[in-house]
């Protein structure tokens, strides 16, 4: 089995291959011009800052939502579980949608589903509510694994700087739905229904601003139907990741990234509560862990393109976030904000790694949508379980020591895994026709 050439992530090195992109010849490379990178730049964000508030949104108007139909717990816990469940199992099959009718095109129509989703969660039975979640899940769940594609094909020579503002407008939406979404409720005197269904404006906002993307293919699309004789670049296909080293160290490190998340957005508030606070500022110390996770996931690609190995960084923010822990454990209830603070920047620049070594360790954009498929597929699907488990947990022992002490805990996996992604070398396998 032969490696393609190492990326070079050395320190003072620069974060992409000295060799020519695999899926375009030399020759063909045309540089983006300024204009039109700022535009696809500025797209971008929209479209990530879109993949978080669906599923965070519902979390500060459960209780509303609950009053208001009677649902169960259950039937309220599916709300934040399926979308999870769709980020998973949907992923794998997102690269071929995207090699099938493009890229942008794909991208585009998502941001529409997601529009729609929202649109559907107005509707009055209940069941509108999970069919329109299914929708704003199944839009998210292709559009996560096809944007990290986009970030290695179009900009090449800024890999870090982007992956740094991606993961950055994650976190962005994430603490704008979970920290405005009831003020502006309160402010218009919003339903439940209106103030969930009004972060479908942001979807349109991207529809608009991706629009000019549908003008071109992507780079490596255009080199891919001209070497199958003008068909579509779906005819090459990615094959043998599922069996590569690589390839599952960066799965199993994005898994954990998501595992530790998603099972503290879910709980934290509740630990907090716990300790005597109101649930109005328990709220509020969720959206400020986003906030703060902002500045580990913008500036933890440019550290490592500049000054530090991805391992250092790997090793710091795991030490951030299970520090954080165990200062809730320790000390319930006291500098909440400093651990609040630990925490975001912790996995603010886990997940930024994470996002980075999908780009880094695939050698073109086929790669890394396949690389991100997988790593989704892995990472949401544990996802999903980890709530649930974090709240059995608590159930058999009846505290919170035993679920912090397991998210401590986890940070040793999350360790190992992530200096195996940190290796100089790329996930690939041959692509071969399909």
């Amino acid at each position: 089995m032969s490696i393609d050439p190492p990326v070079a992530v050395e320190h003072g090195a620069p974060l992409t291959s000295a060799a020519p992109p695999a899926d375009l010849p030399a020759g063909r490379r045309r540089p983006v011009r300024t204009r039109s990178a700022a535009l696809l730049a500025v797209g971008l964000v929209l479209l990530a800052m879109n993949l978080r508030p669906g599923v965070v949104a519902v979390s500060p108007l459960l209780d509303a939502m609950r009053a208001d139909t009677g649902m169960s717990t259950g039937m309220a816990g599916l709300l934040t579980t399926l979308p999870l469940l769709c980020f998973g199992l949907l992923a794998p099959f997102a690269p071929r949608i995207g090699r099938r009718f493009g890229v942008n095109p794909v991208l585009l129509v998502m941001m529409v589903l997601l529009a729609a989703g929202t649109v559907l969660r107005l509707l009055h039975p209940t069941s509108m509510l999970l069919i329109g979640t299914l929708v704003v899940g199944a839009a998210i769940a292709v559009a996560n694994v096809l944007l990290p594609g986009v970030i290695k094909q179009e900009f090449r020579s800024r890999v870090a700087l982007m992956s740094g503002i991606y993961t950055m407008s994650l976190f962005l939406g994430a603490a704008l739905a979970a920290g405005v979404t009831l003020p502006i409720q309160n402010a218009l005197h919003f339903g439940w229904r209106s103030a969930l269904a009004m972060w479908g404006v942001l979807a349109v906002l991207a529809v608009l601003v991706w629009l000019p993307q549908l003008r071109h293919r992507t780079a490596g699309e255009r080199a891919g139907m001209s070497r199958s004789r003008g068909g579509d670049v779906s005819d090459q296909v990615v094959r043998g990741l599922w069996t590569h080293p690589v390839a599952w160290f960066v799965a199993f490190y994005f898994a954990a990234q998501s595992l530790v998340f998603y099972s503290a957005a879910a709980w934290l508030p509740t630990v907090l509560t716990g300790t005597g606070m109101s649930s109005g500022t328990a709220g509020w110390m969720l959206s400020f862990s986003s906030l703060a996770a902002i500045v580990g996931a913008l500036f933890t690609p440019m550290l490592a393109h500049r000054w530090f190995h991805p391992g250092v960084l790997v090793l710091l923010s795991a030490l951030l976030t299970m520090v954080a822990f165990a200062g809730l454990l320790v000390e319930p209830g006291a500098n909440t904000y400093l651990w609040m603070a630990l925490l975001g920047v912790g996995q603010g620049a886990g997940l930024s790694l994470s996002v980075m070594f999908i780009v880094l360790r695939a050698p073109d954009a086929r790669h890394a949508a396949q690389l991100s498929s997988m790593a989704q597929c892995s990472g949401y699907i544990l996802a999903a379980v980890g709530p649930f488990a974090i709240g059995a947990l608590h159930d058999a022992t009846g505290s919170w020591a035993v679920p912090l002490a397991v998210l401590v805990a986890l940070g040793v996996p999350t360790i190992a895994s992530g200096l195996g992604s940190a290796r100089n070398r790329y996930a690939s396998r041959e692509v071969t026709a399909s």
